[in-house]
């Protein structure tokens, strides 16, 4: 396939919507057509989300092996700083996801290279409003209560990380405009690419050279680094379509889609915090190395899941908003069943998996009996983790995809921090369930969050959602002729 090609159509051609689904066979029929959509999209995606996880995955595995102090410090620098300043930017950058598949949609592609230029200007800003965190990983950490020596080595590492924050301002933004137009090998291509290379280096910094933490911080900065330029190459030379150079536009409005940014922002950001939350709050617990390295092997491994269904996240995400902005209400709500349903079946299958594997997975990342007992214990909760991602990650792609991050954000506020975390304490804590019973109540705060916006989808009027959809890239869009005020 050329990657040139989009996976979807824009609105420039016409599509009927779907006819009602009332027979067996019309339901065959949608099953089939939008089953082939979401994963021809998805596995695309979820392959680069994999090989960007993997980077992060690969080199906890390798610091692993240098010691479990090591081990606490760099998981708890990624997992924790690391993740907070991911999250925000993440969440920044989506809101292209719901301008961009939408403007798609109704054929408006030129308009995909301003919101992007748009979006590296606002990250930018973001990098350096969380620069001070990680000057001052050490004492934040000692703050959120980590022993001395962990907040000490991952405060080193963090500082070591800073070139990697900055390269995030532009890897995100442009990958979701490259996803906005089905434009997915030649991103997957350069993921891949970057994993291999990163691999190598920690194998060579780490191993050969003997550089230790120092070794895998270079080696992240260097492929993350790697990354952002070759995607920004790659749109440049290759998008003539949706780029047409550097233009003043990218300052018109912007303040409109710093709104949506940021919505889109906290929304995400809940969520990745507060699976961030429970590596803080085990950092006191008893026993608190063991603690952080068992829970954070789990969590490495449930992120390789976690990859899969950010594919269909952001594959449903995109479908819905470009049928959105099609006109295609019916069309819409039919892939996000579908999404639904398949998803349910694959992470109940990755439950069923880590359950018989619960005493061999840990080998991977450590070869300490007392860890891998420690993980065995946990795989039970991993697997419900493993079958909530799936739901929870499709639910939020129609968020993200109809431009609802507001109202999701306040629902992932009251299951997660307000209902999840302090429940977690108490079981965690108060009735001395340890690490268990942090995530178990975290566990029920991430059902809470999944059964309310399962109503939420539910409730939806899809054909206003295509009026809104017309209203959302005026308002927040911006207007003007893309051909002037070109500078660059």
């Amino acid at each position: 396939m050329d990657p040139r090609t989009p996976f979807l159509a824009s609105g420039g051609e016409e599509e009927e919507d779907y006819a009602p689904a009332r027979t067996w066979s019309d339901v065959k029929r949608v099953l089939s057509t939008e089953s082939g959509k979401l994963w021809m999209f998805a596995s695309m995606i979820a392959f680069d989300a994999i090989c960007q996880f993997g980077v992060s995955f690969m080199t906890i595995v390798f610091v692993g092996h240098i010691g479990e102090i090591e081990l606490s410090a760099v998981s708890i620098s990624l997992s924790v700083i690391g993740i907070f300043s991911f999250g925000f930017l993440l969440g920044m950058s989506s809101a292209l996801e719901t301008l961009c598949s939408q403007a798609f949609g109704a054929g408006e592609v030129s308009k995909l290279g301003v919101y992007m230029q748009r979006a590296w200007i606002i990250s930018l800003v973001s990098c350096l409003v969380f620069l001070p965190i990680y000057i001052f990983a050490t004492p934040v950490l000692r703050l959120l209560g980590e022993s001395e020596k962990v907040a000490v080595s991952a405060g080193e590492f963090t500082l070591l990380t800073i070139p990697q924050l900055f390269s995030l301002a532009f890897t995100f933004p442009t990958t979701k405009f490259l996803i906005a137009q089905g434009k997915v090998m030649v991103m997957t291509s350069i993921g891949f690419s970057a994993l291999v290379l990163h691999v190598f280096m920690l194998w060579l910094f780490i191993i050969v050279f003997g550089w230790g933490t120092n070794g895998a911080a270079l080696a992240f900065n260097i492929t993350n680094w790697g990354t952002a330029i070759s995607l920004i190459v790659y749109v440049v030379g290759w998008c003539n379509e949706g780029w047409s150079g550097l233009s003043w536009l990218a300052f018109k409005d912007i303040w409109a889609f710093v709104r949506l940014s940021i919505e889109s922002a906290v929304m995400i950001c809940l969520e990745l915090w507060y699976m961030m939350s429970i590596i803080v709050l085990s950092g006191r617990l008893d026993n608190d190395v063991i603690a952080v390295d068992s829970l954070s092997i789990c969590l490495n491994v449930n992120n390789v899941e976690l990859m899969l269904f950010v594919g269909v996240n952001i594959a449903i995400s995109m479908i819905v908003g470009t049928e959105l902005g099609k006109g295609r209400p019916r069309a819409a709500k039919y892939s996000v069943y579908v999404a639904l349903f398949e998803s349910l079946l694959i992470g109940l299958v990755f439950m069923v998996a880590v359950i018989i594997a619960r005493d061999h997975f840990a080998i991977m990342f450590t070869s300490s009996q007392v860890l891998q007992r420690a993980v065995s214990k946990l795989a039970y909760l991993l697997g419900i983790t493993m079958v909530l991602n799936g739901v929870q990650q499709v639910l939020t792609g129609v968020a993200i995809g109809g431009g609802w991050q507001r109202t999701v954000a306040y629902i992932n506020l009251a299951c997660y921090f307000i209902f999840g975390i302090p429940f977690g304490y108490f079981l965690g804590y108060g009735a001395n369930l340890g690490v268990m019973g942090l995530w178990s109540g975290m566990i029920a705060g991430s059902a809470l969050q999944t059964l309310c916006l399962m109503f939420l989808v539910y409730k939806i009027d899809w054909n206003r959602e295509v009026k809104e959809t017309t209203e959302r890239l005026q308002i927040w869009g911006g207007n003007g002729t893309i051909s002037k005020d070109v500078i660059a």
